[in-house]
């Protein structure tokens, strides 16, 4: 990302300080074998997976709305840390390149890469069990915990779950973050109608600032990113212990191995830390 970018980053979303670690990687990687497939993308267009004899062209899948990862600029474009470590990570592979990015629900990722409309999905998606029997994952990019977002300077200032009780909260479909207020809600600490769902984090952090809601759970590198451009503060942490990883669909170990391959390369030649710099370093 260049200066300028970075600028209209930080001022359209804001930059923070955080700990990311990457795991050690496999070996391998695919060739193509000369054939194109066709498959419909994600907006329902028909589009082609396109494989020479060399290299065999990928559909990446992402779900904007979750910054610094994911968002979509001022300028209309896609962009984030998700998008340049795939980017990355793929040009340091062998037989594989990026094609055009779909931009999904997230809770539409894992549906879309089963229906081959994408072949890896780059998201902050946290690995865990149960989407695991579903998808594969590579190797853990970034490690991260769960956050309550409050007003700042509000009178509500949580210290734990047990004072979200009787507060209306939201998260995210399809993440984390959305487990842990369906938590709340098997627990009896908030009622079902207390629960509210969004599309993206994006929503759900106005809705709190503007005072429909009192508490947001979010990522704790996204928490930080709103916290840096809006009116909210980290009221405390829940430790999730989570690890994000690539998806990718089950048994499709070439381009599994490859990535892993791809991650171990930028974490060596110091384009990782360069893309952490970027996107999460203090202004």
């Amino acid at each position: 990302m260049s200066e300028s970018n970075r600028r209209t980053f930080l001022k359209s979303v804001g930059g923070t300080g955080v700990a990311l670690t990457v795991a050690g990687c496999l070996g391998g990687g695919g060739d193509g074998d000369g054939s194109t497939t066709t498959g419909t993308t994600g907006d329902g267009t028909t589009g082609d997976t396109t494989t020479t004899e060399d290299v065999t062209t990928i559909t990446p899948g992402t779900a904007s709305g979750f910054p610094p990862f994911e968002f979509v600029n001022e300028s209309g474009d896609l962009v984030g840390f998700d998008i340049d470590l795939l980017s990355a990570v793929v040009e340091q592979t062998d037989g594989y390149e990026l094609g055009s990015w779909e931009d999904l629900e997230f809770n539409q990722l894992i549906v879309a890469l089963q229906n081959d409309n994408i072949d890896v999905v780059a998201a902050a998606m946290t690995i865990n069990e149960e989407r695991d029997q579903t998808i594969d994952f590579t190797d853990p990019y970034y490690d991260a915990n769960q956050a309550v977002l409050v007003r700042e300077g509000g009178s509500f200032q949580p210290e734990s779950t047990d004072d979200l009780a009787d507060h209306p909260v939201g998260a995210q479909s399809g993440t984390t973050g959305k487990d842990q207020m369906d938590a709340l809600v098997e627990e009896g600490t908030i009622s079902s109608s207390q629960a509210n769902t969004y599309e993206n984090y994006v929503l759900a952090v106005q809705d709190l600032a503007n005072g429909n809601i009192d508490a947001v759970i979010v990522d704790t590198p996204v928490a930080e990113t709103f916290v840096a451009n809006r009116d909210v503060v980290i009221s405390f942490t829940i430790e999730t212990g989570e690890q994000y990883g690539f998806g990718v669909r089950e048994n499709d170990d070439e381009l599994q191995s490859a990535l892993n391959e791809g991650l171990q390369a930028v974490q060596d030649n110091g384009t990782y830390a360069e893309l952490t710099e970027e996107w999460f370093a203090s202004e």
